[in-house]
């Protein structure tokens, strides 16, 4: 979880905790959270927003593995891109 200028307004002490929580559930747990809070989310964002919003979270797991595959390399030689790099940020 990462903070900028977009996400400033956020309670992040109050989010990191709640995902600390939920982090110490089992995979199983955590999946079922994710599909229960997922038809709020799409209630709220347009048909355009929502695959914008499934594709990040799709890019943060590719992103996620990749750095995993080759630890101490650095975003520079990565070839999924970033977060930063999507928005342009």
């Amino acid at each position: 979880m990462t903070t900028s200028k977009e996400t400033d307004w956020m309670n992040h002490p109050r989010l990191r905790k709640i995902v600390m929580e939920i982090n110490e559930l089992t995979v199983a747990e955590r999946m079922t959270v994710l599909k229960g809070i997922i038809p709020s989310i799409a209630d709220e964002l347009s048909d355009a927003e929502y695959d914008e919003f499934a594709r990040g979270i799709r890019l943060k797991g590719e992103r996620f593995h990749e750095a995993q595959s080759h630890p101490g390399e650095g975003r520079r030689g990565r070839k999924v891109p970033g977060e930063r790099d999507v928005e342009g940020r």
